[in-house]
């Protein structure tokens, strides 16, 4: 456990971060500017968050200067900041309080109802779900989740409520810097194993977050996940109250085909964004707001009303645009259940029309761990162009490359040039089929050009394409 868990904002004084554009620490810096503190951030280069930022008062920096922070008293950095940055180096010399995000994060949700979410998959969404519903239902939440959420046009907001939604990422372990009033699972899975080490101390790391709900606290839980099942049972022994959701019989919020099913009432479940998965988010999200905010008619009809309209997280199953018929997505999967999550929900899109993948693996570890189970979740594309390996953090592995998938799944190949794999998707695909972008990686980049060269094949000179649209 951190000693600075229990800080508070008025503790922090003037505040710096390092990679202040990042999802994560740029939502955290919006929620302190609302809330009156100093902010100023540093990062390597110009984006839309380093704007939209300094129209919010803070003082951004491009690039990393040891004598950015000399005004600071606290500087906030993520996992992803090197021991050799300028920034943080001159923090040290300096003296100043530095904070992981998570702590930082963890200052910001002080002393309101905190509701995290955590799990191998599916948190964005389902944060974005509850802050959503929770909304709708007049609570005015205030929320940090790692993707700009459509429907609330931000990633991070400071709401008048006392609750506050935050995506609980376990990535690093820092997540259990925070302390929840209720903790929602999603499923728990082996990931992020260079961190980790083993499957085992993952799931420990899961049972150290639910270890954190106070006496009066709730698990939200995910019935239909087998590890998410075994970690509610061991909440209940140790005392806890749990509530779970889904299909599996165990479940006290349960799936019926569209419906949900809690105590004694059934009430209908219309979604927009595709997929089982996003049922079961929904049916998390639904939880949350019946132990927030109520079960009467019209706090049920309001929250039912959100999910039905939710548009959904960026990078998570978003329209690009289309051309022609061809819709472009983008996803931000990298997890075997998440790359066969995206692609289940891709063939319900496509309604029977062809679906065609890019995918970028993401790290070495990862690939190596699990390029077996990316290989059968392939498979359920027509054909796939799997890029290089984003390396993110980590140093090349000897004997690990993209190849150890493509080499066990059919309709896929690996392509060292970005250009030569958008080139083999463009031969394929045709009128009413869907092309998926997906990883964590810099993927994405490559929706908006796929869009581009598909209106500039189907143009005439000086033309656009007949059904060229942005998303």
């Amino acid at each position: 456990m951190s000693p600075e868990v229990d800080l508070e904002l008025s503790d922090l004084g003037t505040v710096h971060f390092i990679g202040i554009g990042g999802a994560g620490m740029s939502g955290i810096a919006r929620i302190m500017l609302a809330d009156g503190v100093v902010v100023s951030g540093s990062d390597a280069k110009a984006s839309a968050a380093l704007t939209e930022l300094s129209q919010l008062g803070a003082r951004t920096f491009i690039g990393h200067a040891a004598e950015q922070v000399s005004a600071a008293n606290t500087v906030v950095v993520s996992s992803a900041i090197k021991p050799s940055n300028p920034e943080l180096l001159a923090a040290q010399q300096l003296g100043l309080r530095i904070l992981h995000r998570s702590e930082a994060l963890a200052a910001t949700m002080k002393r309101h109802t905190v509701v995290a979410v955590a799990g191998t998959h599916g948190k964005t969404t389902t944060s974005s779900m509850i802050a959503v519903a929770l909304r709708r239902a007049g609570l005015d939440p205030s929320f940090a989740i790692g993707a700009t959420v459509v429907d609330l046009g931000a990633n991070a907001y400071h709401g008048r409520g006392d609750i506050f939604v935050a995506e609980a990422d376990e990535s690093d372990g820092s997540f259990l810097n925070y302390r929840p009033k209720i903790a929602v699972l999603t499923n728990a899975e082996p990931d992020h194993l260079d961190h980790y080490g083993s499957a085992e101390a993952v799931m420990r790391a899961f049972g150290d977050f639910i270890a954190l709900l106070p006496e009066d606290g709730l698990l939200v839980a995910c019935a239909d996940d087998e590890g998410s099942l075994a970690l509610s049972d061991a909440a209940v022994a140790a005392g806890h109250r749990v509530l779970r959701y889904g299909r599996n019989e165990r479940a006290d919020l349960r799936l019926r085909g569209s419906a949900l099913e809690f105590r004694g009432r059934q009430y209908q479940l219309e979604l927009a964004v595709p997929g089982e998965h996003n049922r079961l988010n929904a049916a998390a999200a639904f939880a949350v707001g019946i132990e927030l905010g109520g079960e009467t008619e019209h706090e049920t009809e309001q929250l039912l009303a959100a999910l039905a309209e939710f548009r959904g997280a960026a990078r998570r199953f978003e329209l690009k645009g289309s051309v022609d018929g061809v819709r472009v997505f983008d996803d931000y999967a990298h997890h075997p259940t998440e790359l066969k999550a995206a692609l289940q929900a891709a063939r319900t899109v496509a309604a029977g029309h062809r679906v065609l993948v890019l995918f970028q693996p993401h790290l070495f570890s990862r690939t190596r761990e699990f390029a077996t189970e990316f290989a059968a979740a392939l498979e359920l594309a027509d054909a796939a162009a799997v890029l290089d390996i984003y390396p993110a953090r980590e140093e090349p592995i000897l004997g690990v490359s993209s190849a150890l998938i493509t080499d066990l799944a059919a309709h896929t190949e690996h392509f060292a040039d970005p250009q030569q794999a958008l080139a083999s998707l463009l031969d394929q695909v045709s009128a009413g089929d869907l092309i998926l972008t997906i990883g964590a990686g810099d993927v994405t980049q490559w929706g908006p050009v796929l869009l581009e060269q598909l209106n500039a094949r189907t143009a005439g000179p000086g033309e656009r394409g007949s059904n060229a649209d942005e998303a």
